[in-house]
């Protein structure tokens, strides 16, 4: 089961908001020690609501289930010797901080690599750890627009539009939760860590292979077609009598059935649509009489009707209808976390062998430095000590 996978991997995690919080909550899941480090006010994720729970954002509870809280002021000189000490007994440390705030730090890559050679360091930022935008801030939807995702999204004439879902930031933590794995497996063959260098831009980059494929091999701009798909027709959202319905019949032989199911077999012999390419010529000619074929009768029935004749299609679900959904509920990956103050937690689970990954108990996000005097004891402090530098500001011991 990849619960247990990375046991006996400690993982120290200086990230907010998304895209960290996403690869180390993997890692997590798959049975690494993830010790979440945050400032005394804790990290700018919990404030990101609406969607709350208590006075933590639901966000936050959402990228950061089954890790360890410590809180540690890195502005002051005993908070950084206290992330060293941490840093020392890690395999991994990932951070999401602006390039060159670590290394003002004085824990930086640069500045650790001599002494702990063994390390696997990595950088998670907008737009790279080099190069002329290196020090551009950055989150999902500025990283949706400045990647040219945000330009292939809604309809053509009309204002811009974004994944609601911050699919940039989630891309980025699997994209560098993977990396991570591929250089802890490297160590174990040479003994080496190493820098990784993971940015927004390159994963909103890479979320866009299929288009930017087709851009280079012709040079022409892509069109925002709303949900439908540029290389194929029909391939997009259909009106009903009660709702939308997703088709996708752009192969001959589901189009000939489609136009049989619907009663238009006269359009499958239509010169003007003829092959998909022909189809996606004349597009708006073709979702004209599809509609007004399929606005006929109710979602549901155009369901029972396709899915026997193996015509792909689903409706355009709402959340209501997905945490419904037959096989959301048969998979597994639907989960909870039991938190001490609010009770059950609902949330998406692991994604992988859902049934077995997401049966095993999950842990709730930490409080802000709820596991400091625990994560300090086990790296060799005394409770003296500890309460020495909760005295002085160093750390939080909630």
């Amino acid at each position: 089961m990849l619960r247990n996978a990375l046991d006996g991997l400690t993982v120290l995690d200086l990230t907010q908001i998304g895209a960290g919080p996403t690869c180390t909550m993997m890692l997590a899941d798959m049975g690494a020690r993830v010790i979440k480090v945050e400032a005394r006010g804790g990290e700018i994720g919990r404030t990101l609501g609406p969607g709350w729970i208590g006075e933590d954002a639901a966000l936050f509870q959402g990228f950061n289930r089954n890790k360890l809280g410590v809180s540690i002021d890195l502005k002051a000189d005993e908070g950084k010797a206290v992330l060293r000490t941490l840093m020392a007994q890690a395999d991994v440390f990932i951070e999401s901080m602006r390039p060159g705030v670590m290394h003002r730090l004085g824990l930086g890559y640069e500045d650790v690599r001599e002494n702990l050679p063994d390390l696997v360091y990595c950088s998670i930022s907008a737009y790279g750890q080099t190069g002329p935008y290196a020090q551009r801030a950055g989150v999902d939807g500025v990283l949706q627009a400045d990647s040219g995702l945000m330009g292939l999204i809604g309809i053509e004439g009309c204002e811009p539009c974004k994944v609601q879902a911050p699919v940039v930031d989630v891309t980025t933590g699997y994209i560098a939760a993977m990396a991570v794995m591929a250089k802890l497996i490297q160590r174990g063959r040479d003994g080496a860590g190493g820098h990784l260098d993971v940015s927004l831009m390159n994963s909103a980059m890479a979320l866009q292979q299929s288009s930017l494929s087709n851009y280079f091999a012709d040079g022409v701009l892509p069109i925002r077609v709303g949900s439908a798909a540029p290389y194929s027709a029909p391939n997009q959202a259909f009106p009903t009598k009660d709702g939308w319905i997703m088709i996708a019949a752009y192969s001959p032989q589901r189009w000939a059935t489609f136009c049989e199911l619907i009663g238009r077999q006269d359009i499958a012999c239509d010169d003007r649509f003829a092959t998909s390419p022909l189809r996606v010529e004349h597009r708006e000619e073709m979702v004209a009489v599809v509609s007004e074929a399929l606005r006929q009768h109710n979602t549901q029935h155009w369901l029972d009707l396709f899915e026997p004749a193996d015509i792909l299609c689903s409706r355009v679900s709402t959340y209501d209808d997905l945490v419904r959904h037959p096989q959301v509920l048969a998979s597994g990956m639907l989960t909870s976390v039991e938190h001490p103050v609010h009770g059950t937690l609902r949330m998406p689970g692991f994604p992988v062998n859902s049934e077995q990954s997401n049966a095993a108990r999950h842990e709730p996000a930490p409080r802000c430095g709820q596991h400091t005097r625990l994560v300090l004891r086990d790296a060799g402090y005394s409770d003296a000590q500890i309460d020495a530098l909760q005295a002085s500001g160093a750390v939080l011991c909630a």
